[in-house]
């Protein structure tokens, strides 16, 4: 038996709900604006952002994740010959 009541929409919950999900949006965009300005103020000051986002990607990363990463990435520039 499926029980109908269990699913019942208010449109004042309903109304709630997609009016939080569009403020959420809307501070997303916002927040994205503010990062674009702020490379875009570095960059005008001669950083690189680019390395500036790896640098941020590292930072968020725990410190023997990255240390294997580099080491297996010193291994294949070896075996290429890229050292």
């Amino acid at each position: 038996m499926n029980d109908v009541s269990a699913y019942t929409v208010t449109a004042d919950e309903l109304r709630q709900f997609i009016e939080r999900a569009e403020q959420l949006a809307s501070e997303k965009k916002d927040v994205a604006e503010q990062e674009k300005e702020l490379f875009a103020e570095a960059k005008g000051r001669g950083y690189d952002t680019k390395v500036m986002r790896k640098v941020i990607a590292l930072r968020k990363r725990k410190p023997d994740e990255i240390a294997e990463e580099e080491a297996i990435i010193e291994m294949y520039k070896s075996a290429l010959g890229m050292q």
